[in-house]
Order: structure tokens, then C-alpha cells, then sequence
């Protein structure tokens, strides 16, 4: 018999999760109701906004209660079905969480079709990373040409696609990123006119020399140094779309130093900033837009991603870790069984 292998939320993190707050265990296989799908899951997809639903305070979204599986995208296979949509080997987009075999409603569930696309795809530039860049840059950032686009954590699930449909509008392109080696990818592979590590001594002169006409938008994921540098050169009537803050994910108090909120405040009334943040279920009416768009755009060549790949349930909780530090490269992913027959 298979063994549906869960890693549950044991207790709530203070700073960094690691095994003692997610901890493997064998679980229950489970069964399919009317209606529903058994699924086995092949990849499963890690995002920052994981580190915040393992907290208790109030959000966006429900918090993971503890003793229950860690949330989280999945591409599966339907091994079992009574849902008349779907049947067994077919390929699907869900939500079966950090674990080998889930039971789902069929209508919640979106078929792929492997001859379109590759299956992983669905968790990065055609699923919810991709999609948050699309509405938060297009929607929200409205670049316009000619103007200066800056993307935080540029190397990243939306942040290398952020970047590349930055340059399909016709702007100036910067990213910045944490390692030299990302830089060069997001320069040589995504297109962007710039990239900085903001690990480097002369970050700030950098990002001066790369945008010598200011920034009119800036892609807010990281915040940090990196934020506060950003808004030392933003143009009057600049657009900031706010779709994380991963720097401070982990903190487990306010950092020290003098409160910054009332300067802050000042500098978005006197050049009428835009701040706007976002969560991408808010849209989802952008949904069919999006995708067509993007199978388009990758079908000609006009956007590339990058995937990190990781094998094993088991490497879940040290790939969040590395996700939580900047150590992937591209969408980060988790290869919970083969492409193959259940």
C-alpha cells in the first residue's frame, strides 16, 4: 500500500521554521467522496506567503492550524475519481498541500494538458508567481515606455517575470538581486538593462548610475535596505506595487532605530506616490486575460523562466529555509514523484 507521507505544522515558528515546527510524519490515505478526486501529487509548489500562514495572527488568508498539513500549490496526478470532470492519469492544478496523496472537489481543480506546456509551469510563470506579476505590473504599476522599472528579488518566481514584461512595454528594466551569478541571469537570460546585487559595498552608487533618471515604478517583494534605497530616488507620480516583504518574514520584533513612518509618509503625499498592495486572488476576473497572454508569450519567445528543482518531501522544510534566505535560483519547486502512471 502507497503511504501518504504529510508534513504537518508541529507548532508555530519564532524566526526561521525549521523541523521542529514542520515535522514529517505518515498520514492517512485518503478517500474520495462524491464529487471528488484522489490525487497523488507530483510537484509541489514553495512561496514565500507560506512563512506567514504559519502564524497565528489575523491576514489576508486563514492561518495553518497546527497539527495540519502545510498549505500549498500542487501539480497531481487523479489516481481515483467520482467527480465526472476528471479521471484517473489526468494532470490537474490544486491545492493538495505538503503531502503524497490528497483528496479534492473536482470543481475546485484545473486540468493541464502536458502537450502544451511543461506540467511545473502551472506552479510558476502560468500559475499564481507569474499571474502576481502580471496584475501587480500591469494593472497596478502601469509602466509606461520609456519609463524606469525596478523589481526587487529580480531572479525570482515574479520577479523574473515582472522584468521581462517591463521590456515588452518598452522601459528600462533594473533589477536587483542577491548574488552576482543572478544578476548575470537576469541580464543574459531575462532581458533586463540592469541588474545590481544589493550585497555589493556600492549597492546605492550602483542603482544611481543604472537609473540616472529616477524610478517611475518600483515592484516591491523584498523591502529592507533594498526598499529604503528605492525610495530615496523615486520619481514624482511613481507607482509602487507591494506583493511581499520577505526580508521581514522572520523577524520577530521591530528592527531598532529611529521611526521612519512620518519622513516616509511626507515623501508620499509631496511626490503623490502610489502605494498599493495586493494579493493576487483579488483578481482572479484577470484570470483568462493572463493566460492567454502568457501562452502566447512564451510560445514566441518573449518570456524565459528559470525553475529550481528540488527532489523530495523529506527536503521540504531545508528548501523553505534556502527559499526564506535567497538561495534559490528561479521558482522554486518540489519534485514529490516521477511524471509517470500512479
Amino acid at each position: 500500500m502507497p503511504q501518504n507521507d504529510q508534513v504537518i505544522l508541529a507548532e508555530r515558528p519564532t524566526g526561521m521554521p525549521d523541523e521542529t515546527n514542520l515535522v514529517l510524519q505518515a498520514g492517512p490515505m485518503p478517500e474520495a467522496a462524491d464529487g471528488e478526486v484522489v490525487l497523488k501529487t507530483l510537484y509541489l509548489s514553495l512561496d514565500p506567503y507560506m512563512r506567514g500562514r504559519m502564524n497565528s495572527g489575523a491576514s489576508y488568508a486563514s492561518p495553518v492550524e497546527v497539527g495540519q498539513v502545510m498549505q500549498g500549490a500542487t501539480v497531481s496526478e487523479v489516481v481515483e475519481s467520482r467527480f465526472d470532470g476528471l479521471a484517473p492519469g489526468d494532470i490537474v492544478l490544486g491545492y493538495g498541500g505538503w503531502q503524497r496523496y490528497a483528496a479534492a472537489p473536482g470543481k475546485a481543480l484545473r486540468r493541464l494538458d502536458p502537450g502544451e506546456a511543461p506540467i511545473t509551469t502551472a506552479l510558476g510563470v502560468m500559475g499564481m508567481p507569474g499571474f502576481t506579476a502580471y496584475v501587480g505590473l500591469l494593472d497596478l504599476g502601469q509602466p509606461r515606455a520609456g519609463e524606469t522599472v525596478v523589481v526587487s528579488a529580480a531572479a525570482g518566481a515574479v520577479g523574473q517575470v515582472v522584468g521581462q514584461l517591463a521590456g515588452i512595454q518598452g522601459c528600462r528594466v533594473v533589477g536587483v538581486a542577491g548574488a552576482d551569478d543572478k544578476c548575470r541571469q537576469v541580464t543574459g537570460t531575462y532581458g533586463f538593462d540592469a541588474c545590481i546585487n544589493h550585497k555589493s559595498d556600492e549597492f546605492e552608487q550602483q542603482l544611481d548610475a543604472a537609473c540616472p533618471d529616477g524610478i517611475d515604478v518600483y515592484f516591491e517583494s523584498v523591502g529592507g535596505k533594498v526598499f529604503d534605497a528605492v525610495m530615496k530616488r523615486v520619481n514624482d507620480f511613481a507607482r509602487i506595487p507591494v506583493c511581499g516583504r520577505i526580508a521581514h518574514y522572520n523577524q520577530t520584533e521591530l528592527p531598532e532605530g529611529k521611526d521612519r513612518l512620518i519622513p516616509f509618509m511626507g515623501k508620499v503625499l509631496v511626490k503623490r506616490l502610489m502605494l498599493r498592495g495586493f494579493i493576487q486572488s483579488d483578481h482572479l476576473e484577470r484570470q483568462p486575460d493572463f493566460l492567454k497572454d502568457m501562452g502566447e508569450w512564451l510560445r514566441h519567445g518573449k518570456i524565459y523562466y528559470q525553475e529550481d528543482i528540488v527532489d523530495g518531501l523529506e527536503n521540504a522544510v531545508s528548501a523553505f529555509q534556502g527559499l526564506l534566505r535567497g538561495d534559490n535560483r528561479g521558482k522554486l519547486i518540489i519534485r514529490v514523484a516521477p511524471d509517470s502512471p500512479a
